[in-house]
């Protein structure tokens, strides 16, 4: 699990609807009071933006034409907590998925 914290429309149809299963998983966990200590240590997590990086994802999903009918269980965190690193995140899917870097490329062939 991780949250790549990437724009979503940069994002392969896969890694968008993967990443938003994802965010339901971390939230089911923290609710289970399982810890995140691993996730948060390796720059996967940022805690704090479950629910604005849940909505970010749904939002793309939506405009792609996707059904989303799955609302973001209530999490309570007020602090902040992990930080992702964007670079490494845009980085490593690139580096391995041949449909992101589509993505990309033909969101940089329509500005």
């Amino acid at each position: 699990m991780r949250m790549w914290n990437i724009d979503p429309k940069h994002m392969c149809r896969k890694h968008l609807l993967g990443e938003h299963l994802e965010m339901h998983m971390f939230v089911g966990s923290i609710n289970k009071k399982i810890s995140m200590k691993g996730y948060l240590e390796k720059g996967f997590l940022e805690i704090h933006n479950l629910k604005k990086r849940h909505d970010a994802l749904v939002e793309e999903m939506k405009k792609r034409g996707y059904n989303h009918k799955s609302p973001l269980p209530v999490i309570n965190i007020r602090k902040k907590m992990g930080k992702v690193n964007v670079i490494q995140s845009y980085q490593e899917i690139v580096g391995k998925c041949k449909e992101c870097r589509k993505q990309m490329s033909n969101l940089n062939k329509q500005s």
